[in-house]
């Protein structure tokens, strides 16, 4: 898909990290951006900085796990601007399960598939139809993980549970858009390699009193910031993919409609090759052996 002046991109979770550097980027190109995040301040802040910069900015508090909010921006979108041309639905949230899986509170469940699996189909639900009844090029891309869509992360299952649903889901989108022979591609992105700056270590100052937590939490890391600092004092590397490089990763790839938006990394080949190899032996994923905790971790 060529993106040019005068397009719009919806992002949602737009309001800082990945979201906020595609929107920019895409700005760059000279679309029209709707930014949508549940953060009313951050959001305000982020549509202001763009319009600064001289980018046509429709900003909107969204909670995509209401399917009601979803639609209601893309009305807005669509009353603003006349047209979606790039959907990227990125909002997601780490649940703050802690423990062994079968410990994790139901919230954590619920919370976490609201906005990262519920999330994207309101997503699409709302904008796909509307995108390809308009007849114009366009391109969804859904934010995925390596934690769940190259390699199930144990010590993090539940974020990694529904990052492996959006990626099924993506599939499912991508053949969907091929049976009707519409102009509307689809990704699924792989944030990357490695670590990001992003928000998601703090999801708990967002998250809804519907889905509140019935115990405190045990981690001393209430931020990136104080995991980063642990780490480098135990002498351990943490090494950061800049969000930026991120977002220039996703233009290229609506460009040149990849479906896997895979950064190159010598450690994911290994993991899909592993697990690949796995499930053609029919052996013991063998692969997770290096996150398999014992019973003091």
């Amino acid at each position: 898909m060529e993106l040019r002046q005068g397009q719009t991109a919806v992002v949602t979770g737009a309001a800082s990290g990945i979201g906020l550097a595609m929107a920019r980027r895409f700005a760059q190109e000279g679309l029209r951006v709707v930014l949508a995040d549940v953060e009313e301040g951050a959001l305000e802040k982020a549509a202001a900085g763009l319009r600064e910069q001289g980018a046509a900015v429709l900003a909107r508090t969204v909670d995509v796990g209401e399917r009601d909010s979803v639609q209601a921006l893309a009305d807005a979108a669509y009353e603003r601007f006349g047209a979606v041309h790039v959907l990227c639905n990125n909002a997601g949230v780490g649940s703050g399960a802690e423990g062994r899986m079968w410990e994790h509170e139901p919230n954590d469940w619920k919370w976490a598939f609201a906005v990262n699996v519920w999330g994207v189909f309101h997503g699409i639900q709302a904008f796909v139809p509307r995108m390809i009844a308009g007849g114009e090029p366009g391109h969804v891309v859904n934010t995925s993980s390596g934690d769940g869509g190259i390699a199930p992360l144990p010590t993090a299952s539940v974020y990694a549970v529904t990052k492996a649903a959006v990626v099924t889901m993506t599939e499912s989108l991508y053949a969907h858009l091929k049976a009707e022979h519409a102009r509307v591609g689809a990704s699924v992105l792989f944030p990357g390699p490695h670590m990001l700056r992003t928000g998601l270590w703090e999801s708990h100052r967002n998250r809804p009193s519907r889905y509140a937590k019935e115990r405190p939490r045990k981690t001393p890391y209430r931020s990136l910031g104080q995991w980063e600092t642990a780490m480098r004092d135990a002498g351990r590397e943490v090494v950061f993919t800049p969000v930026e490089e991120v977002a220039e990763h996703v233009v290229d790839g609506i460009r040149a409609d990849r479906f896997w938006m895979l950064p190159a990394s010598e450690r994911s080949d290994e993991q899909i090759r592993a697990r690949s190899q796995s499930m053609l032996d029919r052996a013991d994923p063998s692969y997770l052996e290096s996150f398999i905790l014992d019973e003091q971790g």
